[in-house]
């Protein structure tokens, strides 16, 4: 039997697959319990509509992602940390501390899209990568300063 795959399933694939499964499991188990829909004419009409309106919103997000790219390139950040010396800090800069400073600057990054391979452990400037929507990403200056006490 046809089927549509109404959300994503981890064996049988994502969203929109149209796939060809047993007739038992598919009358038994995905229909019953709405992971799909039979892949008729009119269902195959409405999942074409569902892709184009997907496809339209992922291209404002990209494009809204790339405006805020162009913003975020321009900022650069300052975070001040308590340092042992002239260069080892006692704790390090993470994603997180870098997400808060954005937000204070009115970005509202998640600190899972902050792409930093390890903690800033040093005082100094880093360039930081930022994800956003799709492929789109941007890059950020981190300057770490010590803290005066």
């Amino acid at each position: 039997m046809k089927i549509i795959l109404k959300q994503d399933h981890e064996k049988l694939g994502k969203t929109g697959d149209v796939l060809n499964v047993k007739d038992g499991y598919a009358m038994n188990y995905l229909l019953p319990n709405s992971i799909a829909m039979k892949a008729n004419d009119s269902n195959m009409k409405v999942l074409e509509e569902i892709k184009k309106l997907q496809a339209k919103k992922l291209d404002k997000e990209i494009a809204e992602a790339q405006k805020i790219a162009a913003e975020l390139s321009t900022v650069s950040l300052e975070i001040k940390a308590k340092a042992a010396d002239e260069l080892k800090l006692f704790g390090s800069v993470t994603s997180g501390t870098i997400a808060e400073s954005l937000m204070h600057k009115g970005f509202k990054i998640d600190k899972k899209n902050i792409l930093l391979e390890e903690p800033i452990k040093e005082i100094g400037t880093k360039t930081v990568a930022v994800k956003l929507a799709g492929n789109v990403t941007a890059q950020i200056s981190v300057s770490v300063i010590k803290e005066e006490a």
